[in-house]
């Protein structure tokens, strides 16, 4: 018996800056995770992956990940490390880890 499909999301790691991008309907990349475009089938995102993989000049190791939709209608990790991933570096406070702090510092 075949297994169900779970949505996916094509998630890699921008060249130059390091941080996680999430491959977009224009084609493009973005840093927000809810912008990216979600693959219904195994077709889809093979599709997908192979149009990324043809961004290595932008990006590198551009992968799948399984998401679920929100009730925003846009797609939220559900794997931990996809969490992670969306927070930033993780080796000290700084970009999004470091607005994040000041946040929750100032509420």
């Amino acid at each position: 018996m075949a297994r169900e499909y779970k949505p996916q999301i094509v998630t890699a790691n921008d060249l130059f800056e390091g941080d996680a991008v999430y491959y977009t309907a224009a084609g493009g990349w973005s840093r927000e995770h809810g912008e990216a475009i979600v693959a219904w089938s195994k077709d889809a995102a093979d599709k997908l992956l192979q149009a990324a993989n043809e961004q290595q000049a932008r990006i590198v190791g551009p992968y799948l990940a399984e998401v679920a939709m929100g009730d925003d209608n846009r797609p939220s990790p559900v794997h931990f490390r996809e969490a992670f991933r969306t927070r930033g570096p993780s080796n000290y406070l700084h970009g999004k880890q470091e607005l994040a702090s000041s946040i929750q510092t100032d509420a």
